[in-house]
């Protein structure tokens, strides 16, 4: 049996629409549930019933790698990178192959699934709605992972090898609907952003060092933040992505209330006097950190920006704070 034919037929007996982690919380919830509120026991089950259906549906599709021709071009071990960059934007959605799309509508309907559970539980069952909120942060950064795959099999900084290998990861993702390596790294991506929410940005000076210093303070048991904050601390790019988190404003708008505070000799400006300085609605939605769609949201923005830089050969950074760093963390671990 050779290579691909081993993967398809490995994938093939490992489908599983959820977790036994997450069947037991559904269980759980659901049992609270039908003591306490039979009336949303029943809109819960119901939901869940939907989404293991469509997961059905969803995992019956073949892998990538049992179809023949992606847009065109044969799928083998030599040309896989090319066939999956064929579709890896949103204009090529026609081209994109049915079990990619399907899984993507599966990860948007299991998010709603388990936020809808952790809103039902809110306040009566705390575990139960901290587990739930997990489960959502980590299809959040399931969804973001696939658009981080997809920079690294067009960065020409990885080697063929290291990219044949994260084509693999990339259709096992679309195989399973998990991803190993963002999971692995859930943890410091969810620090990061539960740092970020701790507080909003004071702004000040603009300079970005105290809100490094008081996520980095808050994030102080996460080696691996700190290692990579280290090692990228000269980095340019790293820097600029890194200063459009903490502050939730573009690049430009950055430089533009810059320019302005040295300008006017101002030392500091707080929320309101850098909104106006901006004049307009800021290009970045506004952070909800009730809602972790709010996470993708501005994941996207920012990703948007960064490809029109790209296009228009803008400065700026090219790359978001996340796929930035998990390409950091891929990098380590191909040494």
């Amino acid at each position: 049996m050779d290579h691909l034919q081993a993967y398809s037929e490995n994938a093939r007996n490992t489908h599983i629409i959820l977790s036994e982690t997450e069947e037991l919380l559904v269980g759980k919830a659901e049992q609270w549930l039908r003591e306490n509120s039979p009336k949303e026991y029943t809109l819960l089950h119901d939901r869940f019933c939907r989404l293991r259906n469509l997961g059905k549906a969803v995992f019956d599709y073949p892998s990538i790698k049992d179809t023949q021709f992606v847009r065109d071009i044969l799928v083998n071990e030599q040309q896989l990178t090319e066939s999956l960059l064929a579709f890896s934007t949103a204009s090529h959605l026609l081209m994109t192959p049915t079990k990619v799309i399907a899984l993507r509508s599966f990860l948007v309907a299991k998010f709603h699934a388990f936020s809808l559970l952790s809103e039902l539980i809110k306040g009566n069952e705390k575990d139960l709605h901290k587990q739930a909120k997990d489960i959502t942060f980590s299809v959040v950064f399931t969804l973001v992972a696939e658009f981080v795959y997809f920079s690294c099999l067009e960065d020409p900084g990885f080697s063929d090898n290291t990219k044949s290998k994260l084509a693999d990861d990339l259709i096992a993702l679309w195989d399973s609907g998990t991803d190993p390596r963002s999971i692995r790294h859930l943890k410091a991506l969810s620090s990061l952003w539960t740092a970020r929410d701790s507080a909003p940005p004071s702004f000040g000076t603009m300079d970005g060092n105290a809100e490094l210093f008081r996520i980095s303070i808050d994030m102080d048991t996460d080696s691996e933040w700190e290692d990579f904050l280290k090692d990228e601390s000269t980095n340019d790019e790293t820097r600029w992505a890194l200063e459009e988190f903490l502050f939730g404003l573009s690049y430009e708008e950055i430089l533009k209330v810059r320019n302005r505070l040295r300008r006017y000799g101002v030392t500091s400006a707080n929320h309101d006097e850098v909104r106006s300085y901006l004049d307009t609605k800021s290009v970045y939605s506004p952070f909800n950190d009730h809602d972790p769609r709010a996470i993708y949201d501005f994941f996207i923005e920012r990703r948007d920006a960064c490809t029109l830089r790209k296009r228009v050969s803008a400065p700026g950074p090219l790359h978001t704070l996340e796929e930035i760093y998990l390409k950091y963390r891929i990098i380590l671990e191909a040494r």
